[in-house]
């Protein structure tokens, strides 16, 4: 161990300096892992200067790398991006059906509702327009739209990389949505195929169906679809309804600043529409007209025009009489033509002048009258002698109320009611000249006093009815029997429910204006039942023929005799009687009614072309002020019907009765057990002597002519009846009985 230590040899740096060991191995400066501390000044400015040299290279190599390694990494991320995008897109595509299925979808159909001349009434259905071309619409319309929402739209392919990266730009800076990318295209796709809910997948399935619409249809094809389809607000869908909506014009006739205007809604069609802010309406469309003459659509001129044009209030609904028409035509179409598939036609039987002038007429009245009488509503329907109706005004304003009193609303009818209770005697052998004697009577506990409280003693049928005497209705009633009455009203064109007791002699069971006006149709063409109709013919948008109404045979439901005794009477109405207000220049009759309180005043009256009846009243119920059916309702009668009849020649009402001689004039045997058995008069009032008789059929006194329409029904007290009960039990005048009596046995309730 000794010896290995001893033989050991180390190395040895002494000497020269490339010092050598004994066996031939050495170290040079070079060599050492730290350098020696001794070292020239020549040799450590070398240095230096060498070190400053790469720290400027490194600096420019690191700062070259840093933008290398942010566009590597832009790169990878773009390559990555798209990759996820294309993986998305696919993703949500796979969920959508082939593309080999997709179909534009059909247009919901429109129903263009026309008058007997062609005119339109109005558009129904869920677009309520027709779709109208891009070659037909007014150039201004197309050209503002694209000018606002989409300038790139004849360049682009579906989808506008510029217009989308604007509006995220925009949105970012702004730090809220404010702009949307979508082109026309992608606005057609959604509302053709998808929810507006959004969502990522319904954004991409939007962008696959704008290429799908692009690739498949020209630029003019998708932008007529889409201005055909798109909401414009307050229930308009495409610019034909929008146009009739707001301007009440064809989207054909439509002006720069109109198209200004709807081009501008469709940005928020329901806050822009100018029925809701007509001024925010004006003011977007001052943008759009400016971005029109920024593209170069119009020039200054034009544009200063537009500007000009005052913004105005659209009707916050559909206004217009018309309007009533076209809801009962839809209420019949389904049983006509079952559902609707595509556009249609109606041809209905409503000539517009005529509605025009009824809706005018009551317009007229309540505004001049309606305050100071307590009217604020009116109703008027006409109809000719095949049926047909030829206009129907349903209330003062459609826009603000869509209640159809003409056909829908139930009141009572009055004394309008008589003519079937007179035609009821008639046929029970009754005839104009038989004599009753008009004065108070007690029916049980109900005594139907005349209007006025005023009596004529023996009077004609004829007189009674011209003077629409309460006391003779209720005897008539009593002496055929209810059930006669109500068989009678119910064969004429009733179709409500009547309570079959004697109070139905003064108009207690309520009616609609329509189905009384269409009762009285028989009177006018001679006893003959049509069917009442609003549609003549239904076809489709080429012309097929869905729907024709040819007419028919019309039942008779009225002997001739009878139509010409009924005429003879209600002539004398509008004569001498109730209704003199209504008279004009034409063989007219027609009877007035007003119900109890006036809470209605009436008058249906018809000459030989047309039958007409008119209504005023409160929805409410409340009382009119003294307002009888000679008053308001002759008068619009009256302006209507003349207009109705300008320039026709003359005819007169069918049926021919004439009066017997008044010496030959004797009151008519009432049938009981004991024929020879004269009847005796019902009592007259206590301490009032009975007037002289009447002697001839519509010999009244004008001087003495009184409007004998309304009723008045006292309780069991003997006070006026409540107003929650203005109708008297169905058992009044007590039990019914045979005709074994007398009638004043029978009139007393005993």
């Amino acid at each position: 161990m000794a010896n290995r230590r001893d033989s050991r040899i180390e190395p040895s740096f002494e000497g020269s300096p490339r010092a050598k060991s004994s066996d031939g191995f050495s170290v040079s400066e070079e060599d050492r892992v730290v350098p020696a501390n001794r070292k020239s000044a020549a040799k450590r400015k070398s240095a230096k200067a060498k070190s400053r040299g790469r720290g400027r290279d490194r600096s420019q190599r690191g700062l070259f790398s840093i933008f290398g390694r942010l566009l590597y990494w832009c790169f990878v991320f773009c390559i990555w991006g798209g990759i996820a995008v294309a993986g998305v897109v696919v993703y949500y595509g796979a969920k959508m059906p082939a593309a080999t299925t997709w179909s534009i979808p059909d247009r919901a159909p429109n129903i263009k509702i026309v008058s007997v001349d062609g005119q339109l009434i109005a558009n129904r259905g869920m677009s309520g327009g027709e779709a109208v071309g891009l070659n037909e619409m007014s150039p201004y319309i197309p050209e503002a739209v694209v000018a606002i929402e989409d300038r790139r739209f004849y360049s682009h392919f579906g989808i506008d990389p510029v217009g989308l990266t604007r509006a995220m730009v925009t949105n970012v800076l702004g730090g809220h949505f404010s702009q949307g990318g979508s082109t026309l295209t992608q606005q057609l796709a959604k509302n053709l195929f998808l929810t507006p809910d959004r969502t990522l997948e319904r954004k991409v399935q939007e962008v696959l169906l704008a290429l799908w619409l692009e690739h498949k249809h020209s630029k003019d094809q998708i932008l007529e679809m889409y201005l055909n389809r798109v909401y414009f607000g307050s229930g308009a869908y495409g610019v034909e309804a929008a146009s009739r909506r707001y301007f009440g014009k064809s989207a054909r006739d439509v002006t720069l600043s109109e198209a200004a205007l709807l081009a501008g809604l469709l940005k928020a069609p329901s806050r822009l529409s100018p029925a809701r802010d007509p001024k925010a309406a004006e003011e977007r469309a001052q943008l759009v007209l400016a971005a029109m003459r920024e593209e170069g659509k119009i020039g200054d001129k034009e544009y200063k025009m537009a500007l000009s044009a005052p913004a105005t209030r659209s009707p916050s609904y559909w206004t217009g009489s018309e309007n009533y028409v076209a809801d009962t035509v839809m209420e019949e179409l389904p049983d006509l033509i079952g559902d609707v598939r595509g556009d249609i036609v109606i041809d209905t039987t409503v000539d517009l002048t005529l509605q025009k002038l009824a809706e005018q007429s009551i317009r007229r009245l309540i505004d001049e009258s309606g305050k100071k009488l307590n009217a604020t509503q009116g109703a008027l329907v006409s109809i000719d002698d095949s049926g047909a109706v030829r206009a129907m005004v349903g209330g003062y304003d459609y826009s603000t109320s869509q209640f159809d009193r003409a056909s829908e609303a139930r009141r009572q009818p009055g004394s309008a009611f008589k003519p079937f209770v007179y035609m009821a005697a008639l046929e029970a052998g009754r005839t104009p000249d038989s004599v009753r004697n008009d004065a108070p009577i007690k029916i049980g506990k109900w005594t139907p006093d005349n209007y006025g409280g005023k009596y004529y003693g023996k009077v004609t049928l004829a007189t009674a009815l011209a003077k629409s005497l309460n006391s003779v209705a209720a005897q008539l009633t009593m002496e055929v029997g209810p059930d006669a009455v109500v068989e009678a009203a119910h064969r004429m064109g009733i179709q409500s429910e009547l309570q079959s007791n004697t109070s139905i002699a003064l108009g207690t069971s309520e009616v609609t204006p329509l189905e009384l006006t269409a009762a009285y149709v028989p009177f006018a063409n001679g006893g003959y039942k049509p069917d009442i109709h609003f549609i003549q013919r239904v076809t489709t948008a080429s012309g097929k023929v869905l729907y024709e109404n040819n007419g028919g045979s019309a039942p008779r439901v009225l002997k001739a005799d009878i139509v010409g005794m009924m005429n003879s009477m209600m002539t004398g109405t509008v004569e001498v009687g109730t209704a003199k207000k209504a008279a004009f220049n034409w063989p007219s009759a027609g009877k007035t009614g007003t119900s109890q309180n006036s809470r209605d005043a009436w008058f249906v009256g018809y000459t030989a072309n047309l039958t007409t009846g008119v209504w005023f009243g409160n929805d409410d119920g409340s009382p009119m002020k003294k307002v009888t059916g000679g008053a308001l309702p002759a008068q619009a009668w009256h302006e209507f019907m003349v207009a109705a009849h300008e320039g026709l020649p003359v005819r007169p009402l069918p049926g021919t009765w004439k009066s017997t001689p008044p010496d030959t004039i004797v009151p008519d045997e009432i049938p009981s057990a004991d024929a020879s058995q004269p009847p005796p008069a019902p009592p007259a009032s206590v301490g009032q002597p009975a007037p002289v008789a009447q002697a001839t059929a519509r010999q009244a006194r004008p001087a003495q002519t009184v409007d004998a329409d309304g009723f008045d029904m006292p309780s069991d007290g003997g006070a006026t009846a409540s107003v929650g009960h203005p109708v008297p039990p169905g058992d009044v005048g007590g039990p019914k009985k045979r005709r074994q009596t007398s009638i004043l046995d029978i009139l007393s309730g005993g």
